[in-house]
């Protein structure tokens, strides 16, 4: 391979979309850190920062590429995502939840299986409901599948709330396998303990790193953070192993999008009635992108919330999906790396954005306590001319002012680039360049090979 062959595939490299993505990180981070530095955020509170952003920049990364599997390839109107994350997050905490005795302890139990070995059936249950939910659903177009769709959401809300499926007991035995006595359910109201291996822990102990990971963390009590930096040191390591997981997501939806199937998916996108009559099994194939779709949210939802030390129902409202919405739209419907891009958008500057700004204020400056209503707010500002009680009523409640700057965004989007940042791209049909390679005229000039005239 010659210099030239050399020097064009580090072109491509660096003038595609990896440039794109790294430049975008680069800038979220960097400014995080130059923030964090000019307000006096200490090393600890650097680190902490940057974790959570990794972990939301992930998992919001990861959502909005299973719904670019349904939206953005195959035109599926699915407002139900979070359904599909509680599924998966709930059936993983029962078979991975340690046993407990029937008429013992009051905390419900589980099955006390291997993390990895309950993730997938979580996963496997998200796909389930997807499948029963596909298969009468997908008949119908746009505004009523977003209508099942969403219904179902509360549907699996309500009933992780309802007091029927709180807790029930198990036989010891089924099917002649051997089971402990056990009391398992979803909670109720009050949702589970989640009192298994973290995901990071099951990991590292899975890959046998467990014991050098310790090590690791205490070499950083010893150099640079000495009061307890393990949940620091975990919440870094995670959010980097998450952002591997949006590597294989990306990954495994580009390789989806150029098969067949995925150029498939894009037809029926483009015009079902044409794919339809071209032969092709259109409820099939949307059935097929729904179920692949939800599996991929089910195992976003145990990613996102099985670190935690519990679930809740109200922690699955559908905000959560409009969020991921937002962040879809903001890279661009049909994009890989704009779902990449939007996740990384909207959780540095959206979700935890305006946080970041609260807690740098209040560790920079002693504003004491604010007012308790929006007019006292404005009385003081306009009575004495002191700003200092707006800003503070408005850094309490910044938890609402995030909402509207995300309306406002979304709204901004909508009029001016609702194709989203990347926009829509064209993407060849076929797997092999159809393109007639251009030939010289006599007198020169190459012949136009689209019949216009030559540029």
């Amino acid at each position: 391979m010659t210099d030239t062959d050399e020097g064009s595939r580090l072109g491509w490299l660096f003038d595609s979309d990896p440039k794109l993505l790294i430049a975008v990180f680069g800038s979220i981070y960097l400014a995080y850190v130059l923030a964090g530095f000019a307000f006096g955020y200490t090393l600890r509170g650097q680190l902490n920062s940057l974790a959570n952003l990794t972990f939301y920049v992930a998992v919001f990364g990861m959502a909005a590429l299973a719904l670019n599997l349904h939206w953005g390839y195959t035109g599926l109107f699915n407002i139900g995502i979070v359904g599909f994350m509680a599924i998966g997050v709930y059936v993983t905490a029962i078979f991975a939840k340690p046993p407990v005795a029937q008429g013992g302890a009051a905390q419900i139990g589980g099955f006390g299986l291997p993390l990895g070995v309950a993730m997938i059936f979580g996963v496997l249950a998200a796909a389930l409901a997807g499948l029963l939910v596909g298969l009468p659903a997908l008949r119908l177009r746009a505004d009523y599948l977003a209508i099942v769709t969403i219904a179902f959401s509360e549907i699996v809300r309500f009933t992780l709330m309802s007091r029927t499926f709180q807790s029930f007991d198990v036989p010891n035995t089924v099917f002649g396998v051997d089971l402990a006595a056990d009391t398992v359910g979803l909670g109720g109201g009050g949702g589970l303990i989640l009192n298994h291996l973290s995901p990071l822990e099951a990991l590292l102990r899975a890959l046998y790193l467990w014991d050098p990971y310790l090590g690791f963390v205490d070499f950083v009590a010893a150099n640079f953070i000495a009061n307890n930096p393990k949940p620091v040191v975990d919440g870094l390591a995670y959010g980097l192993v998450l952002l591997g997981v949006v590597g294989i997501f990306y990954w495994l939806l580009t390789w989806t999008g150029e098969s067949p199937f995925g150029r498939v998916l894009k037809a029926i996108r483009e015009d079902e009635e044409v794919a339809n009559a071209l032969g092709k099994n259109t409820n099939r194939f949307k059935l097929k992108s729904f179920v692949l779709g939800c599996a991929l949210m089910g195992l976003t939802g145990v990613l996102w919330y099985s670190g935690r030390g519990s679930i809740t129902p109200p922690s699955f409202r559908p905000n959560i999906t409009f969020y991921i919405w937002i962040a879809l739209i903001i890279g661009g419907a049909g994009s890989n790396t704009g779902s990449v891009l939007g996740g990384a958008l909207f959780a540095g500057l959206l979700y935890e954005g305006p946080r970041y700004v609260k807690n740098l204020v209040e560790a920079a400056f002693d504003l004491g306590d604010g007012p308790g209503s929006f007019g006292q707010a404005m009385a003081a500002l306009g009575g004495s001319l002191d700003p200092v009680p707006f800003v503070v009523y408005t850094l309490n409640s910044i938890g609402q002012l995030r909402l509207v700057i995300m309306g406002v965004t979304l709204i901004w989007l909508m009029h001016n680039r609702p194709e989203g940042l990347l926009g829509h791209r064209k993407e060849t049909a076929a797997s092999i360049d159809l393109s007639r390679p251009e030939r010289a005229e006599p007198g020169g000039e190459a012949a136009a090979t689209d019949g216009g005239e030559q540029q």
